[in-house]
C-alpha cells in the first residue's frame, strides 16, 4: 500500500524535545459502533489542494480532511483516487477510510505562510467532510476555525446532516468571511436512494439540514446531482424534487448528468445490473467504451426540461458545465461579509 504520500518522513522542528521525527506512524483503528469500517489514522504533510489550472472549478484550493467515504454512494466520481493507495475503488473505498488526524495543525501553519493570498478553500469536493468518521474525529469545526480566523473565504459541500452541529461554528465564521454553503440531494425516491446511496442521511433529513442552514441565515444551494438518465430524469421526480427543495428553503439548484470515470464506471454497472438490469443495455450506449460523459444531445434534452421546471419554483437554475455557473460561485463567493448572515441571524446562537 503506498501510503508515503500521506505520512510525515522528516522531523518537525516546533515538536517537544524528544518528538522531532515522527517517521511513518499510521494506525489503524476499528470501533464496534462503526462495524465494518477502519480507520486509518495518518499524518499529512499538506491540507491546502492546489486545484490544477486547467479545472472547470470556480475554485484554486480544497482542503480534504479524509479519503475513502462511508456514504457508499455507487456513482461518486472519487472512487478512483482509492486505488493510488493500492485500495480498490468499491468495497473498499466505502470502508477503508484515510483520516488525516493532523490536518487542521497542518492548515493553521499553511494559512500562517506569507505568500498565501486568502483564495476561496472548497471543503467537500472530493470526499465529503461531514461523513460518518466526523462524528468520531470532529476535524471540521478547527479546519472552519483556522480559514474564519486567517481571513479565508471558503465553500462547503455536503451530503451529511452532521454539519447541524457546526452550524454555531459557521455562524461565527461568517461574521469574518464569506461562508457559501450547498447540500447534496440527488435522490428524491427513498428505494432509490437507500440503493444507490446506502451510508447517506435520508433525503426527509437532508432537507430538514437545507432548513436548519436557512434558519440560521445562510443562502443555501442544492446540489442535484447526478441525475440519473431514465430513473431520475422523469418531470414527475424532477417536479417533486424541486418542490421539496423550494420548501425547504433553499436558494438555488445545481444540476448536472451522471459521470462514470474510469475508476467508477464498473461499479456502477455492477449495481446497475443488479438494481436494473434493464437499463443495462441504454447506459451502455450512453456511456460506451469509455466515455465519462453523456452525450451533449442528451444534455441538451435535460436542460430543455429541467430549467423551466427550476423557474416555476421559483429557483435559480444552474447547470454543473455552465460557464454562467462558475461565474455565479464565484461572484457569491465574492459577496461582503455581511451578506453571509444577516445581523438577526448573527443573534441566535
Amino acid at each position: 500500500m503506498r501510503w508515503q504520500g500521506q505520512t510525515i518522513d522528516e522531523a518537525d522542528g516546533d515538536a517537544l524535545p524528544g518528538m522531532e521525527n515522527r517517521t511513518g506512524i499510521v494506525r489503524s483503528v476499528t470501533t464496534p459502533e462503526f462495524a465494518g469500517m477502519t480507520f486509518h489514522e495518518v499524518l499529512s504533510k499538506s491540507a491546502l489542494n492546489r486545484v490544477p489550472g486547467a479545472s472547470r472549478m470556480p475554485f484554486s484550493w480544497t482542503v480534504n480532511p479524509y479519503r475513502g467515504c462511508s456514504h457508499a454512494c455507487v456513482y461518486c466520481f472519487a472512487r478512483g483516487t482509492h486505488e493510488y493507495l493500492d485500495l480498490d475503488a468499491g468495497h473498499d473505498f466505502d470502508s477503508q477510510i484515510v483520516v488525516k488526524t493532523n490536518v487542521v495543525e497542518v492548515l493553521e501553519r499553511e494559512l500562517r505562510r506569507g505568500s498565501w493570498k486568502h483564495e476561496t478553500v472548497a471543503l467537500g469536493t472530493n470526499t465529503d467532510p461531514y461523513q460518518r468518521a466526523e462524528g468520531r474525529y470532529r476535524l471540521m469545526p478547527g479546519i472552519i476555525r483556522a480559514l474564519a480566523e486567517s481571513g479565508t473565504p471558503f465553500s462547503l459541500l455536503t451530503k451529511g446532516t452532521l454539519v447541524r452541529r457546526d452550524i454555531p461554528v459557521l455562524v461565527e465564521a461568517a461574521k469574518r468571511v464569506t461562508v457559501d454553503v450547498q447540500m447534496s440531494i440527488a435522490m428524491y425516491d427513498d428505494e432509490l436512494q437507500h440503493a444507490i446511496e446506502p451510508g447517506t442521511p435520508s433525503t426527509h433529513a437532508r432537507l430538514e439540514t437545507v432548513r436548519a442552514l436557512t434558519d440560521a441565515g445562510f443562502r443555501v444551494g442544492v446540489f442535484l446531482m447526478p441525475v440519473l438518465p431514465h430513473l431520475t430524469d422523469s418531470v414527475a421526480h424532477i417536479d417533486t424534487a424541486l418542490s421539496r427543495i423550494r420548501d425547504a428553503g433553499a436558494d438555488h439548484v445545481v444540476y448536472g448528468v451522471l459521470h462514470l470515470r474510469a475508476g467508477v464506471k464498473p461499479w456502477f454497472f455492477q449495481w446497475l445490473e443488479q438494481y436494473r438490469p434493464d437499463l443495462v443495455s441504454s447506459y451502455r450506449a450512453l456511456y460506451p467504451g469509455a466515455a465519462a460523459e453523456a452525450p451533449k444531445d442528451y444534455k441538451k434534452w435535460l436542460a430543455r426540461r429541467m430549467r423551466p421546471l427550476i423557474r416555476s419554483h421559483g429557483l435559480y437554475a444552474e447547470a454543473e458545465d455552465d460557464d454562467r455557473m462558475r461565474g455565479i460561485m464565484r461572484e457569491r463567493t465574492a459577496a461582503p461579509v455581511a451578506a453571509a448572515v444577516p445581523a438577526a441571524a448573527e443573534m441566535m446562537f
